[in-house]
């Protein structure tokens, strides 16, 4: 008897655990789905919402648009369901998106290919997260047109401030008439690492082409292992973009075509007026109402926004550049910089960049060197150099380019 009382007691705290730990386990996943679409959206560039929401102890769903701020050329929509356990949330949905201003299905009516499902789970403790998104082959035909994709798969994960992505996609082939094209398998791997509203972020893309073809009657080229790497990264004082290209072998009639790649660096964009401009785009565009500005007049609006960027004086960097073509007996090995000088933004205009006059005053404001080491005889005599120049200075002054202390003459006569 005695023992039958103690048993109750203990079932219903046991109850009370559980029910407890369910309770703050879906507390926990709304908190951090809120403060990740939150971040998203701080980035700048796009809008996120929530709707069809529905919170429960056992379980939660709903479904998240995410549009670019500017223009309506797609959406991304994505359904979620999550279970909640005590440990972890499993949550499953299927992603649609949409194309043009009339959210045109792009799997269903664009493409005849049913839309993903997604699957992940979320750690409570951790706060960990680990899904994957099959993608399912399909075949478009529109007369001569096809398109073959033979699917792939996506995984994703991580946690609060640091998110990786990484895509497998097979082959695919895109055929019109007696050309072809053929692409893959490719694979894309990218990271993204943040702080509290993406003050400071930093992005690293690995992008890797296994193979790429094109096959026409008169031609065919054949390319491998082309790889882009890319890293973002916005501080305290700027905005810094480093860029990577590998071409691998590019071959044409059995012989290498092209070979090599190239690295560049563009930085020195003010972080701060950086922020501010997207901070001023989301007002100028979310509180428009029935008055939403033209881009022109948009443009006009933040024209010193836009002229804060360059006060720290941009600059691009091409750290490297090799390149060879053993087919043609041709290469460019060099490197270079080109930098702005923003002295008197306030006689610049963004909004007038349309008209010629205006874009040579921006012009004008560019200033740098280049120099091309080995160049071959025939750019020489296209130069107008003298034939055994082997190396080619470059120097922009004030917009004016200057070829080994000459005037750039017309490049096409």
């Amino acid at each position: 008897m005695r023992k039958e009382r103690l048993i109750v007691p203990v079932v219903v705290g046991l109850a009370l655990v559980w029910a407890v730990a369910q309770y703050a386990a879906s507390l926990l996943f709304e908190r951090e789905l809120l403060r990740t679409l939150n971040d998203l959206e701080a980035r700048g560039e796009l809008v996120v919402e929530r709707e069809d929401v529905e919170r429960g102890w056992l379980s939660s769903s709903g479904r998240v648009l995410i549009a670019p701020l500017l223009g309506d050329g797609w959406q991304l929509s994505f359904t979620y369901t999550a279970r909640h356990g005590v440990l972890s949330t499993r949550l499953d949905g299927e992603i649609q998106p949409t194309l043009g201003p009339a959210q045109r299905r792009l799997f269903g009516d664009a493409l005849p290919s049913t839309a993903p499902r997604w699957h992940a789970r979320y750690q409570t403790l951790g706060g960990a997260l680990k899904g994957s998104v099959g993608l399912s082959p399909f075949v478009v035909r529109q007369g001569q047109r096809e398109l073959d994709f033979q699917g792939g798969q996506v995984t994703f994960g991580g946690e609060y401030g640091d998110w990786w992505l990484r895509a497998r996609l097979k082959p695919l082939r895109l055929t019109d008439g007696v050309v072809t094209l053929e692409a893959g398998p490719a694979s894309l791997e990218s990271r993204y690492a943040y702080t509290a509203d993406a003050h400071h972020f930093t992005q690293h893309d690995l992008l890797r082409l296994d193979r790429v073809s094109w096959s026409q009657p008169d031609l065919e080229l054949d390319g491998s292992e082309l790889v882009y790497r890319s890293r973002m990264e916005l501080d305290d004082s700027e905005l810094l973009i480093d860029g990577e290209l590998n071409l691998g072998e590019v071959l044409a009639a059995d012989q290498v075509l092209l070979t090599g790649g190239a690295t560049a660096q563009f930085s020195r964009v003010d972080a701060e007026a950086l922020r501010t401009l997207l901070r001023r785009l989301r007002e100028e565009v979310m509180t428009g109402g029935s008055d939403t500005p033209t881009p022109r007049q948009l443009i006009e609006r933040l024209d010193p926004e836009f002229k804060a960027l360059l006060q720290d004086s941009p600059r691009l960097d091409v750290t490297a550049v090799a390149l060879d073509s053993p087919m043609l007996g041709l290469s460019a090995q060099g490197e270079g910089a080109l930098i702005f000088d923003p002295r008197r933004l306030d006689e610049l205009s963004v909004s007038r960049l349309d008209d010629p006059a205006e874009q040579a005053r921006w012009r004008s404001r560019l200033d740098g060197d280049f120099v091309w080491r080995e160049v071959p005889t025939v750019v020489a005599l296209w130069l107008g150099l003298p034939l055994d120049t082997r190396e080619l200075a470059v120097d922009v002054v004030r917009g004016k380019v200057r070829v080994n202390g000459r005037p750039l003459p017309p490049l096409w006569r």
